[in-house]
């Protein structure tokens, strides 16, 4: 199987466990396709619970060496692994176009993104120190430190598969864990390149471990007890299943579900700032991001004006193959292509006004690709299917409202609080949106508020379930715990029968 070059055909797409290409006993796969010309280019296997298991168990094994190793070591490893990535992400990335679709400049985007993680990572000394007092009481000194957990799972979707893996196992490893990526089955290659740069950097066999398949191995991470903690990025109905299976079975759980994001566009706004903030947002990764842009709530009368600079914009756009001069790519699937469809129908249907029909695409790319162009919705009100449902696909509905209130009501009301934007020159009105808005993740004139990897990221309501968001400290929090050691060196003679409570003096 040839892992660099993502224009050859490959049979089948394996497991990687301890250190090796595992081939798994399953004979159970799904193809893997190029968006751009619907070419079936593998077969991605899918692991039965035997295959599960197996690369559980490598991880379960290399976990108490690497526990062990020093946090130095373990720092080096880390710096080779950046080292790595940052002179090959271009291979990365073409991986990443020649499977999801995004346009390659997008997807050497999400690598530095993900890279930006691995760095923070290096710095885990610092962030594992632990606490000491001495002479807490007489001769007594009490320490607190911070310990990994054991094996921890990773599930990650196709939109980033890179990035969102990369939000998480860097530190998972760096903190001392080991790591099972179950990566999604529709762009699956780039989790393996990935594990031959860490073979490369020189990682141990077993730290670091990929997964194949479907609900099947999905299941056997959030059950088996050897897996002590789950991370996982997806849609909400599936972050909810996640969350409720892995906590029942004594798991902690990260789960980051789906969006409905909402951009504030208040009548002093630099509309030239936010159309092109729309357009980049609504349709960047034909729109395949939980962070994208899918609301644009216009306050008061620069609705038209603001629809009009989208339009202008949206139409300069070229949709076609990502590894091409293009704008945007395909969506990852023919069928995930129709489902998006079939929203912009549901839209008219109801009502609302297609301006901008991504249904009539000419694109630059194969005639059996998966083409849905940008499209501009207007006139969108809150009980249409368009707006109540995440479409993660290029659609974007303008949504008219009278009045700020009237807009953050509409905001607060949705069931997703992931991430949201303002525009406005008017600092007051942007701190008071900041503090009222409620959702994780907020933009004041930024429309894809991403934090930095020494902060955040998370969203609320039904946007996570779980305490902890992911990357920044709450993600070192995350995959360690804490434990405090009580002890006393000094005064032999301390000894003695005494059943009351200890007390310090």
């Amino acid at each position: 199987m040839t892992l660099t070059a993502p224009n050859t055909r490959v049979r089948t797409i394996a497991h990687w466990s301890d250190g090796k290409l595992f081939a798994g006993n399953s004979d159970r796969t799904a193809p893997v396709t190029n968006p751009a010309t619907g070419q079936v280019t593998g077969q991605v296997a899918l692991a039965d619970v035997a295959d599960a298991r197996a690369v559980i168990e490598a991880a379960r094994a290399a976990f108490p060496a690497w526990r062990d190793t020093s946090i130095a070591k373990r720092t080096s490893i880390l710096f080779n692994f950046r080292e790595l990535l940052n002179a090959r992400k271009q291979e990365l990335a073409e991986l990443i176009t020649a499977e999801h679709g995004k346009v390659l400049s997008d997807a050497l985007g999400e690598v530095s993104r993900g890279q930006e993680v691995v760095e923070f990572a290096c710095g885990i000394a610092h962030l594992l120190k632990g606490g000491m007092t001495e002479n807490a009481s007489t001769n007594v000194d009490v320490a607190s430190i911070r310990q990994p957990l054991g094996p921890v799972a990773v599930i990650s979707p196709f939109n980033f598969p890179a990035m969102v893996p990369m939000w998480f196992f860097p530190i998972a490893i760096a903190a001392g864990n080991t790591v099972v990526l179950k990566p999604s089955e529709k762009d699956p290659s780039a989790s393996l390149w990935i594990a031959n740069l860490w073979a490369e950097a020189g990682l141990p066999a077993g730290v670091f471990n990929v997964l194949q398949g479907d609900k099947v191995a999905v299941d056997e991470l959030l059950t088996n007890p050897a897996i002590k903690a789950v991370s996982f990025v997806g849609s909400t109905p599936i972050a909810q299943y996640v969350y409720s299976t892995g906590t029942m079975h004594g798991k902690r759980v990260q789960a980051l579900g789906g969006a409905k994001n909402h951009a504030l566009i208040l009548p002093d706004a630099d509309l030239d700032l936010a159309a092109d903030a729309m357009v980049n947002a609504g349709f960047g990764s034909a729109g395949e991001r939980c962070m994208a842009i899918s609301a644009a709530v216009a306050v008061g009368p620069i609705a038209d004006e603001l629809v009009a600079k989208i339009v202008e914009r949206t139409k300069t756009l070229k949709t076609g193959d990502g590894t091409r001069d293009s704008d945007m790519g395909p969506l990852v699937t023919k069928a995930h292509r129709d489902r998006v469809a079939s929203y912009i129908d549901a839209g008219e249907a109801d009502g609302a006004t297609i301006v901008v029909d991504g249904r009539q695409v000419s694109a630059d790319g194969g005639e059996d690709g998966f083409w849905l162009g940008p499209t501009l919705i207007d006139h969108v009100t809150p009980e249409m299917s368009v707006y109540t449902d995440e479409i993660f696909g290029p659609v974007l509905s303008v949504v008219r409202v009278d009045t700020y209130d009237e807009a953050l009501e509409l905001i607060n009301a949705n069931p997703y609080g992931n991430g949201t934007a303002i525009f406005t020159n008017d600092g007051g009105a942007a701190r008071r949106f900041q503090n009222e808005v409620e959702v994780g993740m907020v933009g004041i004139n930024v429309p894809i508020p991403v934090p930095t990897a020494y902060y955040s990221f998370g969203g609320w309501k039904s946007s996570l379930f779980g305490d902890t968001h992911a990357h920044g400290t709450e993600g070192v929090h995350f995959f360690t715990r804490g434990k405090v050691v009580t002890s006393r060196w000094l005064d032999p003679s301390h000894g003695g029968i005494n059943l009351g409570f200890p007390q310090n003096n």
